[in-house]
């Protein structure tokens, strides 16, 4: 591996210390590789990741971990009433408080311009609001900080099987489900395609690309009959943007229920939809990944979601120990590994850090790109 001559530095935050978020950290700092295009500082209570490490250690966990003395860690001291009250496995006001403290602690430091971005780890919302702290997520909280008047969420995860990406932006997120045909409008479709366009380009260097745009209703509202907000107001937004974006593909609306067809195609490859076992049991040789994916017809650079279990549903189902949580609009690079804090087997040595580690593999390579697109 060549290393980039910029490599960039990026703050590593520990989330909710009572949950999985330092077990996870700690594992994916024992992996050599992943460190190796970027500079890694630890943001959070050093004395409360010295004793996950050595609980973690003494229970005879196979997996290495990270000792925290060889560690870059930026300290946040916390009062000593709330590091009382912190408990493996259990989210309260003291977790939330202590996680708050280490994502504003980060975010501070990345608007002086001393890191390029943030990987942060997992956090407990009800956490947070029992702490006095009402925000959706860690999204709203890094929007309001930096400034940043559009964000959005995008999922990012590259297959294993083919070596194909998976990006999937939603349109709507941390909203109830009869609130969605309310909250979509042309206006806010437009924000998030524009945000999504300019993620492309930016950080992943697509200035062509091929978005596909789920419809909000079954089969597409099948023509007024199944709901009107396609008929309404999609079809014609989608034509406007046609239009505007002559340089860009845009499919849709399609069928929620057909949509993810062609990505699971172009994520698993032919042979699995023919022969699940032999793939499973062992993946092909790289030529072989590399015919089956051209077999796979126009997968598009991007898929758009139009709420949240809309898009999550399949990325969860295709990539759930590798998908990342980024989010754009932001002045600089955020990701985060796609699970919660699961407080049920916090300490238990058990947690996957697979999703951390492609976290912070994604913080690095967008940060690398937006070097290149700045230059």
């Amino acid at each position: 591996m060549t290393l980039p001559q910029n490599r960039p530095h990026l703050l590593l935050t520990l989330g909710d210390p009572a949950g999985i978020g330092p077990e996870v950290i700690l594992k994916a700092l024992a992996d050599p590789e992943v460190s190796k295009s970027c500079h890694l500082t630890v943001v959070g209570s050093q004395d409360l990741l010295q004793e996950t490490y050595h609980k973690l250690d003494c229970a005879l966990n196979l997996e290495p971990l990270a000792n925290p003395a060889e560690l870059s860690i930026l300290d946040v001291q916390l009062e000593k009433h709330i590091k009382r009250e912190i408990t493996i496995g259990t989210g309260n006001a003291a977790s939330g408080a202590a996680s708050f403290a280490y994502m504003e602690t980060a975010i501070a430091h990345t608007l002086i311009g001393q890191f390029d971005g943030i990987v942060t780890g997992p956090i407990a919302k009800s956490a947070w609001k029992a702490a006095g702290y009402n925000y959706p997520g860690q999204t709203e909280l890094l929007a309001e900080h930096s400034g940043a008047k559009r964000v959005g969420m995008l999922f990012v995860a590259r297959s294993p099987y083919t070596g194909w990406t998976l990006r999937t932006m939603l349109a709507t997120t941390h909203i109830p489900l009869c609130q969605v045909s309310q909250v979509l409008t042309p206006q806010l479709m437009t924000e998030k395609l524009d945000l999504l366009v300019e993620c492309l380009q930016k950080d992943f260097g697509l200035d062509e690309a091929r978005i596909a745009i789920a419809g909000l209703n079954p089969h597409s509202g099948e023509q007024g009959q199944l709901g009107p907000e396609e008929q309404d107001w999609l079809i014609p937004w989608i034509e406007e943007q046609r239009q505007n974006h002559p340089n860009l593909q845009l499919d849709g609306p399609i069928p929620p229920d057909t949509m993810w067809v062609k990505p699971s195609q172009a994520w698993y490859g032919d042979s699995l939809i023919q022969n699940p076992k032999s793939v499973l049991e062992s993946l092909p040789r790289r030529e072989t990944l590399l015919t089956t994916f051209r077999k796979i017809q126009n997968p598009a650079h991007a898929y758009l979601a139009l709420y949240h279990d809309q898009g999550l549903i399949p990325v969860k189902l295709m990539a759930f120990d590798r998908a990342v949580n980024t989010s754009i609009g932001l002045p600089f690079i955020r990701t985060s590994p796609d699970h919660g804090t699961a407080f049920d087997i916090a300490g238990q040595g058990v947690a996957d850090a697979t999703s951390m580690k492609a976290a912070i593999e994604l913080a690095s390579v967008l940060a690398l790109q937006r070097f290149r697109y700045s230059a």
